[in-house]
């Protein structure tokens, strides 16, 4: 009686243990691109306390259709409840939960420097060991674009932070899961036929 009681403490303290990691989910949500879908999304979030590592917007192949990528940390509780909010969002379409996918997933970055004309050698090296651009060349300036996974884009920021850096913008982090369909591990959940209302205006800017 004391070993069975000894296991099941054991499953009893994994599972608590499982519940109470802190983790890093990457939602995908499809919205109606109607005027103040994001507002009602990050308002949410920003409700109820929930921290949001990322969020990116931008239209899908249906210019109907807008696709915002959120990173979230927090223990799988905590995560349970945000896509649930999520999904009582009106405007929602469908959410996906690609974390434990196989997935593309890209950051991009503008940083403008400041560059003396001694600098530019070696801020050009660096540009191309990182594979970036030089987008735009000033007088005492320089632009260049980085783009690729999270944390080669860091990477790229703290390789230049001993030049001076004047302006930097990021997009978030935007994701989809390869191949053609949705494979295992994607949990989706989509809202049936009668609870998706037509958009009546279109286009991200409205967003």
């Amino acid at each position: 009686m004391a070993s069975s009681a000894g296991v099941q403490s054991s499953s009893f303290s994994s599972t608590e243990s499982t519940q109470s990691r802190t983790m890093r989910q990457v939602l995908s949500v499809l919205v109606q691109n109607r005027p103040g879908v994001l507002a009602h999304v990050s308002g949410m979030f920003a409700t109820r306390g929930y921290n949001i590592d990322s969020l990116a917007v931008g239209e899908t192949e249906n210019p109907l259709l807008s696709r915002i990528t959120v990173v979230v940390r927090g223990n799988e509780r905590h995560l349970e409840q945000v896509r649930k909010q999520l999904e009582k969002i009106v405007t929602v379409v469908k959410v996906q939960d690609i974390s434990g996918a196989d997935f593309v997933e890209r950051d991009l970055a503008l940083i403008k420097l400041k560059a003396t004309p001694e600098d530019r050698l070696l801020i050009q090296s660096l540009v191309e060991i990182f594979r970036g651009r030089i987008v735009d060349v000033g007088r005492d300036a320089l632009m260049i674009e980085i783009s690729g996974q999270e944390k080669k884009v860091e990477a790229f920021i703290e390789a230049v932070r001993d030049y001076e850096i004047i302006e930097l913008a990021r997009t978030g982090r935007i994701a989809l899961v390869r191949g053609g369909q949705t494979p295992e591990g994607v949990v989706v959940r989509e809202k049936p036929a009668e609870e998706v209302h037509e958009p009546i205006i279109h286009g991200h800017s409205q967003l």
